[in-house]
């Protein structure tokens, strides 16, 4: 499948050999016609998943508290894309201006933005009417290409620079036009296929994605698309008339389907591969003359990948000494902006286009460092971040030692800091085991960092000591590009062995045979070898033939290997090739070097891979997949590598370093191959096609244990890839990125998973109307955002917007001041509220349909905030509908005079239509804010003290020491053993810490701590001890003396799996005295039949409900516990818990 960019040479090139001088420019309707081509249909599928999505994500980053944004809009078409982005982002636009030399599409974008049959604003809070300039983005007209000297906080290209040229000059014209306050404003570009090459500038986020662009293969449509592509018509021509046969288009449409594939979903289409990037830049994109003061450029670096080959960079800089590598991270942090590391030059993420990448070569030493007592097997090797693997053993091989590093000679540090599967992984185990310590660049702060053992004289000056070194050394070993740019790392050495190599070039008649061989080499040949030996295997096309490359390594420090009779000649018979070698002949000795097509040694190839850890590959399935996927190469230079694991690297425990797949007997190294002169050619981007299909196909095996984190990057297609890389050490190497790399400054490495928050929390904000629930709502959010800004987003919706759509739908009522005029939505109040009723009496469920489609719209976010809430008891209605969130309602209070002047005063922006009295419902809020003072001093402190906690690292551990029980004590239930905290180190503690810190209330008043057996007095007993109170017991019928107070308890919902008979629960009569406040504690809020007995036992005591405080550990809230408590009469009792868990 060719992409669209070869498709234009190729165009471009079939018009030149027909001696098509004469062209001319598309005129208006040719070039819509073209484009509708491109945005309709399946092809609509690349804005669906791509742009819109990272737009939307790139606004909630920049503006999460920002409202009345000013929007340029250049080249937007028939409609703007701001039309698309989520409600909550469009009402932040303030202003909008476009761009569009296209006349009739500038007339249907105004006509757009003024439709009258739309009831629903485009952007429903625009201070003034849209300004749509019929014209180019011109940098001649300086005064027009400004629109009269404004400025605005986001610029957006989003249909690719389709003609625009010079696109630097453009792109720099444009960042020229963002507000002055630093980094507040953005220049987003989409662009489709081809080089985005900007010299000199700077992105300040980049993002990749590979989409297809389908036409169909009709004359008409192939011809219009054609033309499109090209960006131009042959001299005369009519695209829509008689001459749709002439010998010219003729010939564009052959190209096309000679190009084109044919996807078994579309087969009357033609596809073509379309690589979209997203590129922003900040007023910072050009501050690169400022780094360039103090450290040297590099021109021409010569890289290994093809694919990074045919990046363009903002610029290569190559640092000679540490404090260099300093200079580059600060001027990184400064400006916020990523950096990438070329350490080999092998990765194809080690430079992007429009990024800085930091060029280590300078850093090249290498260093043997031997122990008091000259014993070789004591020694250590430092070496540098420029170093190459040949040179590395090289040098310890003179001294007798090695390091257990990769095959290739050429290979840097970045395989070594990722793993490091080479040789000697099942003798010594993988390169990063042998790391004993190393020297970083911390790219929080540009500080020098020693971490682990680094010999005194190898210890830059000014190098410094980190409290978390133990946790930095664990991730440098399987991570180590992720968190800190390395200068040099310290192995530990072993003695270097010499190797006896064998090698058999099988070939083999059919797939038949080929799945029987690869049996055989599983079961009979590498499942019976020592540690010491090992043993690959080669699927691969030669000579029209399928063949199975079998090298054998025995590996021996004491003597030279010998030759033994072993069943690999019983199976695959004599060798073709045996030698001895040692560590530095090793590397020419591989069967890939001299034997696959002639030897790939040379030069003369360029390749692509990825690596899957696989089990059992003599399975009829698996090794069936193997076979199927040599055989539909695309290339007959492309093979198969399996490289044996086992040994040294199943030793290690999978969370010993932060490479965590280790239990697999292959890795299986999909490569595609091409000849050199056929980089960026249809052939190489067939070879890659074909790795990431093999991939596809084997990666949801059972057999597939895991991926190598060391070839995968950014690229969107590596995201399943990378999920699976790191074994369980996922969430731990992603709070330590989060924690060591807070910035993002390394972005290019493997990606690690996102940070998951202690729980996502949905915080209900009601209250009177013009209480300041809106405003308490923002406010509260940006709190939490700024409370942890690379980790938190919050967002404010209003769920009554949606029954103001409905309602402005149904009526022709003005939606925009529904939603933004406060005097025009009390004259609706009535009609408005009249409509929902009878909304609901159609629909019984609607305010729960409302409720769930404004969290599924929010998925993205940590705290989704809600305002407009009618329900009276929310909690206890909703809980259940999302029961892996932890929901809590904050009712905002202000005296009646307060609200009626702020009504008055026309200052609140309400999004809700309540005016019922609170106060006479019977049920409680989680939360209580009186917003009576000005200013949001009061909002905030509230914020810091209430809200930021639900997101505590604490809680998170506390989570952590749950297990979960699968199929306990049935098969179908996932069972929470809450009560495993007490067997957990610290863990009692920890508990009764964050009890007694989360209570609500004032300890000082309370009077008692209440539990029941059994689980709740494990946790209720030390916390009374803490605050200082007594416990009060409850207890099953006949534990407790005479006088009691006694109630029937339904069974819970575990113990009603047992059995369904009630049983009696008792209290002590008079064991709490009359009106004082109390809090009852208990492990578990289920069906909340436990907690209904005890709260009835209390009333019985003479304790009423609004003296009630319950606190649980843990909540289950899909079982409607607090629904039950509120239908019994216990609404008013404040409920928190610190847990949330869907299921037992």
């Amino acid at each position: 499948m060719a992409t669209l960019e070869h498709l234009k040479r190729a165009l471009k090139h079939r018009a030149e050999t027909m001696g098509s001088s004469l062209q001319r420019p598309l005129s208006e309707t040719q070039y819509n016609d073209g484009f509708d081509i491109l945005v309709t249909g399946s092809n609509w599928k690349i804005y669906q998943d791509f742009v819109i999505p990272q737009f939307s994500q790139l606004l909630d980053q920049h503006f999460s508290s920002r409202t009345n944004i000013s929007a340029l809009e250049i080249g937007p078409g028939p409609k703007s894309l701001f039309g698309y982005i989520p409600d909550h982002l469009k009402v932040k636009i303030g202003s909008y201006t476009a761009f569009e030399p296209n006349g009739s599409y500038a007339a249907r974008l105004k006509d757009w933005f003024c439709c009258t049959s739309e009831k629903r604003p485009a952007l429903p809070c625009l201070q003034n009417s849209p300004k749509i300039h019929q014209a180019a983005f011109d940098l001649g007209d300086t005064k027009r290409s400004n629109t009269n000297g404004e400025r605005y906080d986001i610029i957006l290209f989003c249909h690719s620079m389709y003609g625009m040229k010079p696109q630097r000059r453009i792109v720099e014209r444009a960042i020229e036009m963002l507000t002055g306050r630093p980094q507040s404003g953005i220049v987003v570009v989409f662009h489709r296929d081809g080089k985005l090459r900007l010299d000199g500038l700077v992105c300040h986020q980049t993002k990749s994605f590979i989409g297809n662009i389908c036409v169909k293969d009709d004359d008409v449509d192939l011809s219009r698309f054609a033309s499109f592509i090209a960006g131009f018509v042959i001299q005369d021509l009519d695209i829509n008339g008689d001459d749709i046969n002439k010998t010219e288009l003729m010939e564009w449409r052959k190209v096309c389907r000679l190009l084109g594939r044919r996807l078994e979903s579309q087969p009357e289409h033609l596809s073509f591969s379309s690589p979209d990037i997203m590129a922003a830049f900040t007023n910072h994109a050009s501050k690169l003359p400022e780094l360039e003061m103090k450290v040297s450029l590099v021109k021409n670096r010569q890289l290994k990948h093809p694919g990074a080959r045919l990046h363009h960079p903002a610029a290569i800089f190559r640092p000679t000494e540490p404090e260099q590598v300093r200079k580059c991270v600060r001027w990184a942090l400064k400006y916020g902006v990523s950096l990438a590391v070329i350490g080999g030059g092998h990765s194809g993420h080690c430079v992007h286009p429009n990024v800085v990448s930091v060029d280590m070569s300078a850093f090249d030493q290498v260093h043997i460092i031997t122990e008091q007592g000259g014993r070789n097997s004591n020694s250590l090797v430092v070496v540098g971040a420029g170093c190459k693997t040949g040179d590395v053993i090289n040098k310890t091989m003179a001294e007798g030692v090695t390091v257990p590093l990769g095959a290739r000679p050429s290979v840097g540090a970045g395989l070594w800091l990722q793993g490091g599967i080479g040789h000697l992984a099942r003798l010594y185990g993988l390169s990063c085991d042998s790391i004993v310590g190393a020297v970083v660049i911390s790219v929080d702060s540009g500080q020098i960092v020693c971490v682990g053992y680094v010999p005194s004289q190898q210890q830059p000056r000014g190098a410094n000591r980190r409290d978390d070194e133990a946790d930095l050394l664990w991730a440098i070993k399987g991570a180590g590009t992720n968190l800190g740019i390395v200068l040099s790392v310290t192995f530990k050495t072993h003695p270097a062995p010499t190797y006896l190599v064998r090698s058999w070039a099988i070939p083999l008649r059919d797939e038949v045979e080929a799945r029987h061989r690869i049996t055989e080499f599983d079961t009979l040949v590498a499942s019976k070898l020592p540690q010491n030996c090992s043993v690959d295997a080669y699927l691969y096309w030669q000579s029209h033939k399928l063949h199975l490359g079998v090298t054998m390594l025995d590996c021996s420090v004491t003597t030279t290997p010998v030759s033994t009779s072993t069943p690999v000649y019983e199976i695959f018979g004599p060798e073709n090739d045996v030698k001895a070698v040692d560590g530095v002949g090793l590397f020419d000795s591989e069967m890939y070097m001299h034997e696959l097509h002639g030897g790939h040694g040379g030069g003369k190839t360029s390749s692509f891979k990825r690596c899957l850890f696989l089990r059992n590959i003599g399975e009829a399935d698996i090794a069936g997949r193997l076979v199927a996927a040599i055989s539909n190469r695309p290339s007959k230079l492309c093979y198969l590598h399996l490289l044996q694991g086992g040994g040294a690297v199943r030793d290690i425990a999978a969370d010993a370093t932060a490479f965590g797949c280790r239990d697999w007997d292959f890795g299986c190294v999909i490569t595609g191959v091409w000849a050199r002169e056929q980089d960026d050619t249809e052939v190489a981007l067939s070879a890659v096609r074909w790795v990431y299909s093999v991939v596809e196909d084997i990666l949801p095996l059972s057999t597939c244990s895991g991926t190598y984190g060391a070839d995968l990057g950014p690229d969107p297609r590596d995201i399943p890839l990378a999920a699976k890389a790191f074994g369980p050490n996922g969430q731990r190497l992603a709070r330590l990125k989060h924690r060591l790399d807070p910035r993002n400054v390394l972005a290019y490495a493997c990606p690690l998973p996102k940070v998951l928050t202690a729980q996502k929390i949905i915080i209900l904000v009601t209250g009177e109307s013009c209480a300041g629930k809106d405003y308490c709502a923002e406010i509260w959010a940006d709190v939490l955002v700024r409370s942890d800004p690379e980790k938190l987003a919050a967002r404010v919706i209003s769920i009554s917007d949606a029954v103001k759509r409905e309602y402005a739908a149904a009526t022709g009522a003005d939606l925009k001041r529904l939603l933004l005029d406060r005097v025009y939505k009390e004259q609706h109040r009535p009609a408005l509220t009249a409509f929902f009723r009878e909304q609901v009496r159609q629909r019984p469920h609607l305010p729960e349909e409302h409720f769930l489609n404004l969290v599924k719209g929010a998925a993205d976010v940590d705290a989704l905030l809600i305002t407009g809430m009618r329900d009276k008891a929310p909690l206890a209605a909703l809980s259940s509908l999302v029961p892996k969130s932890r929901l809590v309602q904050v009712q905002v209070q202000a005296d009646k005079q307060i609200r009626r002047i702020r009504g008055l005063n026309g200052v609140s922006d309400e999004s809700d239509d309540e005016d019922s009295d609170h106060s006479k419902c019977p049920y409680r809020p989680s939360l209580t804010f009186d917003n009576v003072t000005a200013g949001n001093e009061a909002a905030t402190t509230f914020a810091k003290r209430r809200l930021i906690p639900f997101f505590q690292q604490d809680l998170q551990r506390l989570a952590d020491m749950v297990p979960l029980i699968r199929g306990f004590p049935c098969p179908s239930i996932d069972f929470h053993h809450v009560l495993g905290i007490c067997q957990q180190a610290k863990g009692l503690a920890l508990c009764r810490s964050l009890l007694q810190d989360h209570f609500i209330g004032d300890w000082a008043k309370v009077g008692a701590v209440i539990s029941c057996e059994a689980g709740g007095i494990v946790f209720a007993a030390p916390l009374a001890e803490r605050v200082e109170l007594p416990l009060v017991l409850v207890r099953r019928a006949g534990k407790l003396p005479p006088p009691v107070v006694a109630t029937s308890r339904s069974p819970s919902f575990i113990s009603s799996l047992e059995s369904e008979h009630s049983e009696n629960l008792e209290m002590e009569r008079d064991a709490v005295p009359e009106g004082v406040p109390v809090v009852v504690v208990d492990d578990v809020l289920s069906t909340g039949q436990t907690l209904c007995a005890v709260l009835q036992l209390l009333h019985k005591n003479g304790v009423d409900a609004e003296h009630i405080s319950v606190m649980v550990v843990a909540e289950l809230p899909s079982h409607r516990g607090r629904n039950l408590l509120f239908q019994s009469g216990f609404g008013k009792c404040v409920i928190q818990s610190l847990l949330i868990y869907d299921g037992a």
